[in-house]
């Protein structure tokens, strides 16, 4: 079975390239907008890891992190921020959020495949 992975990005070109890049390289996607879509979408697929952007409508990505690390069924999916935040002391921000991982915009395709997969090996 293909490991899914959910990517919540309200920029569609950012989720389209990442949903192109992970596609090629077996993995099935789901698409998530915005952060409530993203939290129910969680809820109801389980995937095997979460690509979510700090920054999104609705809940952003910190709040989004929180409830589902509360949620007994989603707690142990591992979540990993995409972010263009990349000044001094966010990746700990980030990570004492809750965030499993982080991951700098832009986004390098080439290496993408490899860290999704060490995520999802972790897990």
């Amino acid at each position: 079975m293909k490991d899914t992975i959910l990517v919540i990005e309200e920029n569609d070109d950012n989720r389209l390239l990442m949903k192109a890049v992970l596609s090629y390289y077996g993995y099935d996607i789901i698409e998530a907008a915005d952060g409530e879509e993203g939290i129910r979408a969680a809820r109801e697929a389980l995937p095997a890891l979460i690509l979510m952007d700090v920054q999104l409508p609705v809940i952003d990505g910190f709040t989004a992190v929180k409830m589902l690390k509360k949620d007994p069924a989603t707690q142990d999916i591992k979540t990993v921020a995409v972010t263009a935040y990349a000044m001094k002391g966010d990746r700990e921000n980030i990570l004492d959020a809750g965030f499993d991982g982080y991951i700098s915009k832009p986004i390098d395709t080439r290496q993408l495949p490899g860290i999704v997969k060490d995520y999802i090996n972790q897990a």
